[in-house]
């Protein structure tokens, strides 16, 4: 097959759900507590790259106690204010709020905890939600609501452009490996990569345009090993 069939076909098979673009609209005081969440966010982040808080009363280093003390002020704030973001839909708060459920709580409560929130970020557009619904929420990742959502975000990608980057636990289409449990950071580009892997693992059929489109994105290599695969 010449390339210019090959990305004939592509275009074919991508473009049905092209033009699918939802209609979100998101409300700027949330978006203001959203905003104000971020920094505090940051802060823990960098904080929780020490030994954990819950160890620092049993050591003597005055700086682990000082850091522990200080992520225990920030990252309840940080909560609150996405808690107060998400009760009026922020599709983005939702995502955080969701990763800070499958950051902290134990794994047999993430799910219930996690998954409500990250449905509905999806279902607004928002690429980051799709890997971890494929990771947790079971009874939702197999829907036809899950595949329509996927479908959805690539016309979406104006709108979300300035929520970039976002951390995820695992992202397949990153090159960039964390450490431990530290959180990965993905570009618009490494998510879009990311749903259209997903999307060829739910259609066999047009898998490997799906597949190919994830490489063309951002040299997935998750992509690349299954096309290889299944030559």
């Amino acid at each position: 097959m010449s390339p210019a069939v090959f990305l004939s076909g592509l275009f074919a098979a991508l473009t049905p759900f092209a033009a699918q673009a939802l209609d979100v609209r998101i409300d700027p005081h949330a978006d203001l507590l959203y905003r104000q969440a971020l920094p505090l966010l940051e802060q823990a982040d960098t904080e929780d790259d020490s030994p954990s808080p819950l160890r620092t009363a049993e050591t003597n280093d005055p700086e682990l106690s000082r850091q522990g003390q200080a992520m225990a002020r920030t990252l309840p704030t940080a909560v609150a204010l996405l808690e107060k973001s998400v009760a009026l839909g922020h599709p983005v708060a939702q995502y955080r709020l969701a990763l800070y459920y499958m950051t902290y709580l134990p794994a047999g409560k993430i799910a219930d905890a996690a998954c409500p929130l990250l449905e509905a970020s999806l279902s607004q557009g928002f690429a980051p939600p799709a890997t971890a619904i494929a990771n947790w929420c079971p009874s939702y990742n197999h829907t036809p609501a899950y595949r329509e959502a996927l479908e959805a975000i690539p016309s979406m990608a104006t709108l979300y452009a300035a929520y970039y980057p976002q951390p995820a636990t695992r992202l397949a289409c990153n090159r960039s490996r964390p450490q431990g449990l530290e959180l990965q950071w993905g570009r618009q580009r490494d998510y879009q990569a990311e749903v259209y892997r997903l999307l060829g693992e739910l259609d066999p059929q047009r898998r490997q345009a799906f597949l190919q489109k994830a490489v063309e994105i951002n040299g997935c290599a998750a992509a690349q090993q299954r096309l290889t695969s299944n030559r």
